[in-house]
């Protein structure tokens, strides 16, 4: 879902070069999950001239709006991705903060049934799965575990 102009304006953000830069960022990489260091570099990289301090500003102003989700993770690693229709999970790596997004019906159903179990009306829910990815330098870092 691409953001545009008029949205950022409907949020009462104003339509500025850093957000613009900012949003194309988290809309256009491949990566889904980027910290604010991660902005920082890259735009530093494409020879944007954005101080790291704006750049948590505005994703603080677009987690606001409701245009972003932040996401913490157990190893305090805090990442950030466009606000999506449908809910996902995670897998997050211990070694080189890697997150996977997924989605399993059976872990859904199940969360719904211990909820109505215990007597709650989910609104919502976080599931993160902690753990070492296939990458050969993380396989041996749980190894040496």
């Amino acid at each position: 879902m691409a953001i545009s102009n008029q949205d950022l304006r409907k949020a009462g953000l104003k339509v500025t070069l850093p957000r613009i830069k900012i949003l194309e960022l988290l809309e256009n990489s491949k990566q889904h999950h980027l910290s604010a260091e991660d902005i920082y570099k890259t735009l530093l990289d494409q020879g944007e001239d954005v101080g790291l301090a704006t750049v948590y500003r505005v994703l603080t102003q677009f987690e606001a709006a409701g245009i972003i989700q932040r996401h913490y993770f157990e190893n305090n690693h805090s990442v950030f991705e466009i606000m999506q229709d449908d809910h996902h999970d995670h897998l997050v790596c211990y070694n080189c903060n890697k997150v996977v997004e997924f989605h399993n019906d059976v872990i859904e159903t199940e969360q719904h049934e211990v909820a109505k179990k215990f007597g709650f009306e989910l609104t919502g829910h976080s599931l993160n799965l902690y753990g070492y990815c296939d990458a050969s330098e993380c396989q041996e870092v749980f190894r040496k575990k």
